[in-house]
């Protein structure tokens, strides 16, 4: 005799938290006659409204559902292997329940994520839609001035030492936006960081693993991955450029001997990033030419820990502390001494 299954408990959550019509959806993409082309999908670039805000909802349904069983899987009584693949199996039904009553397939789910990443104007709209359902405020809407790493012109000491260091922290002139190289190379981190995290919570997923993988490399180096939802610099870039003109503002003949000091530490950071960076573009390679989920679920693992590292640092020596130097610094020690240096240039 068959047995029905009630759902789990966070998938009931999920659904009742965010709840669309499937009746509502397929009447969006029925044409004016009433007909409808059975598995006819819009070209990519042409996402309705309604469209981006079944996908919102979806996205936020599912992240309940992961939240949820996260959670779950995070208790003690829950750490034998069998009660953790039983959980996980279990986030696999409440997915595809979610999906199933939106009236959307996981391709395309995934399909539309992938046109909204990869699209400014889409993915503003889409940010918009996930504010008013959450309450959350968009991300990414930041004032330039209260951006890491960012340092008001007037704060600058001088001459060519300034003008160096303003590269760093203010304005350069080939970024996006002219952002100053150490701002730019916080916002590229954050991509690569969250796309990073975004590829953990697929991990049977072999094509989004390697999808979400793509999107950290075009935060990291866009000149090996030019199509994705990084800035279109590169952290690589960034981080060199920090190194190279904090340097610079040390070699200028108005250099104090403080801006000398800390440019050293700046400059080391900045290094310390740059190895991370290097090491995260040979996970993502294996990643890309992985053949077995599992194979490519353990080196995202790795990946997200070390593009957590990239703004961070991290602690090799296990002092306690993160240095600037001994190839632990990331971007955060960097903005540090940044702050240090503008400080005493104040006295």
């Amino acid at each position: 005799m068959n047995r029905t299954h009630s759902l789990p408990p966070y998938v009931v959550a999920a659904l009742l938290t965010v709840s669309v019509p499937v009746a509502a959806h397929a009447q969006s993409s029925t044409g004016s006659t009433g007909s409808s082309t059975v598995g006819a999908k819009p070209p990519v670039s042409s996402l309705t409204p309604a469209d981006i805000k079944l996908l919102a909802e979806t996205h936020i349904a599912i992240g309940l559902v992961h939240d949820s069983a996260d959670a779950r899987a995070a208790q003690s009584k829950n750490k034998t292997k069998d009660a953790q693949l039983e959980l996980a199996q279990k986030k696999r039904e409440a997915v595809a329940q979610v999906l199933t009553a939106r009236g959307l397939t996981e391709d395309e789910y995934q399909r539309r994520r992938f046109v909204v990443s990869t699209n400014l104007e889409l993915r503003t709209h889409f940010d918009s839609v996930v504010a008013k359902i959450t309450g959350v405020p968009i991300p990414g809407r930041v004032a330039v001035a209260a951006a890491p790493g960012f340092v008001p012109a007037a704060q600058l000491p001088p001459g060519l030492v300034g003008t160096h260091i303003g590269h760093v922290t203010t304005s350069y002139v080939d970024t996006p936006d002219k952002m100053g190289l150490l701002p730019m190379a916080f916002a590229e981190a954050a991509v690569a960081s969250q796309h990073a995290t975004l590829a953990t919570r697929t991990p049977t997923n072999l094509a989004a693993m390697q999808m979400h993988a793509g999107h950290v490399l075009n935060a990291l180096d866009p000149s090996l991955m030019k199509e994705g939802p990084g800035k279109g610099y590169g952290l690589k870039k960034a981080a060199g450029g920090v190194a190279q003109h904090i340097e610079l503002a040390a070699k200028e003949t108005g250099a104090s001997g403080g801006v000398k000091i800390h440019a050293t530490h700046i400059a080391a950071a900045a290094r310390g990033t740059l190895t991370r960076v290097d090491a995260a573009i040979a996970l993502i390679r294996q990643i890309q030419s992985a053949t077995d989920a599992k194979e490519a679920a353990s080196l995202i693992s790795q990946l997200a820990s070390l593009c957590n590292q990239l703004a961070a640092g991290a602690d090799t020596n296990a002092d306690g502390r993160v240095d600037w130097g001994n190839g632990e610094g990331g971007l955060q020690q960097a903005q540090e001494h940044v702050q240090l240096l503008i400080a005493g240039e104040k006295k």
